[in-house]
């Protein structure tokens, strides 16, 4: 069924975390505050974020700055491979090199993975119903956000390789009905200092 009203959906990749499996550094608790802060005067329906220790705290943070947001947390917003590319879908002087980041995962990662984006288009995209907009936070992983970016693009499926997004930086996505999505924003990190921008990405990247 097509939605009637507009979705505004608001991406964000946690906070900096001390490892992949730990909660946030003291930076990424500061990107955190700053990011819920900037979102403030947004009518935020709801946060989902994924169920990881840096995900759920980032989540709060953001939170603590806002008022009566739920936070809902999520599977389907967690850390998950959303494709797994075949070398035929590839660019051939890529290929090689996709293919080895992804050679670690798992026969499991490799089945849930891509069972969990198509719950994701389902869940976060798309117009909704009734009259008034819907404005919806997801905190995630850098993972997700270039998966629903790329959806949002209409580019192939294996492109959200390649799609890098800083902690704590905002990617926004438009739905609106009888139109294509529109990426309002991408990693934007206005609300960040400078020495709170560019974590996540090797430092010969920072600018």
């Amino acid at each position: 069924m097509t939605g009637t009203a507009t979705r505004y959906l608001y991406l964000v990749r946690h906070g900096e975390a001390a490892s992949e499996e730990s909660g946030l550094t003291e930076g990424g608790r500061r990107q955190a505050v700053l990011l819920g802060q900037r979102l403030g005067g947004i009518p935020l329906a709801a946060v989902h974020h994924g169920p990881l220790p840096r995900a759920e705290q980032t989540a709060r943070l953001i939170g603590d700055q806002l008022e009566g947001i739920p936070l809902r947390v999520s599977d389907v917003a967690g850390d998950y491979v959303p494709h797994m590319p075949v070398r035929e879908e590839l660019p051939a002087e890529s290929a090689d090199f996709f293919l080895r980041f992804l050679a670690g995962a798992t026969a499991e990662e490799r089945e849930q993975g891509p069972a969990l984006a198509r719950q994701a288009l389902d869940l976060f995209t798309g117009p909704v119903d009734g009259e008034e907009d819907r404005h919806e936070l997801v905190v995630t992983h850098n993972f997700l956000v270039a998966w629903l970016v790329r959806d949002a693009m209409h580019a192939p499926k294996w492109r959200w390789l390649g799609l890098n997004h800083a902690n704590a930086a905002l990617t926004v996505i438009r739905y609106a009905p009888g139109r294509p999505a529109s990426v309002l924003i991408s990693n934007d990190m206005r609300h960040l200092p400078p020495e709170l921008r560019w974590t996540g990405f090797p430092p010969e990247v920072h600018v």
